[in-house]
């Protein structure tokens, strides 16, 4: 089965090819661009060079798999309507995952996964074997529930938590892929995770 994988849920727009083979998911091609401002401009151009590394036409396309989150409006809104509008043009299903777990997957022990939710705040969940047990949730760092025996994800927030540091720090196409629990299950709707309101707020009407 040959698989799109996207991501926008974090700074780095992904985007790759993935077949799987059972539970193998092997990445023919990806590419990444972290930059939280280029979200819409770089995931489309992405998408076009991954299908092409991958010597793949997108009418090959079994499936699509799409990161929901947690993430800021923006991010999430344009990676999850771009994979809505693959799926509709290529009458082929969309499979939505959180964007943690894609980061989790493959992990031993019980693992925390943190991703920048500005404000001061993180997107965590707590995995155990790289099942989630706890989340996804957005709090102060100082108010995410201990438990967990090392931390990934981003970077800069993981440093907040006392605890060994794990590799993986984005989603990528395979852990978006190796994330759907169920290939066989009916597909549902894209539900993002936004966790919270907009940063944007509506102008009150001029008097």
């Amino acid at each position: 089965m040959l698989l799109l994988a996207i991501d926008t849920a974090t700074p780095a727009v992904t985007a790759g090819v993935v077949r799987l083979d059972g539970v193998v998911a092997e990445v023919l091609a990806e590419q990444v661009t972290v930059d939280p401002r280029a979200h819409a401009e770089r995931l489309t151009p992405n998408i076009v060079g991954a299908l092409t590394a991958a010597d793949v036409s997108v009418d090959q396309l079994d499936a699509v798999v799409v990161g929901c989150g947690p993430g800021p409006f923006t991010g999430l809104r344009v990676g999850m309507a771009t994979a809505a509008a693959f799926g509709h043009a290529l009458g082929v299903p969309v499979r939505g995952v959180c964007s943690l777990d894609a980061i989790a997957v493959g992990t031993a022990g019980e693992v925390l996964v943190v991703t920048d939710a500005r404000r001061r705040e993180v997107y965590w969940a707590r995995y155990r074997e790289g099942m989630r047990v706890d989340g996804p949730a957005v709090n102060a760092a100082s108010e995410v529930p201990d438990g967990a025996d090392a931390v990934a994800g981003s970077p800069e927030h993981a440093a907040l938590f006392d605890l060994p540091r794990l590799a993986p720090i984005y989603p990528g196409a395979a852990g978006l892929v190796r994330a759907v629990s169920d290939w066989t299950a009916e597909t549902e709707p894209l539900v993002p995770l936004y966790l919270r309101r907009p940063d944007a707020r509506p102008q009150a009407s001029q008097r």
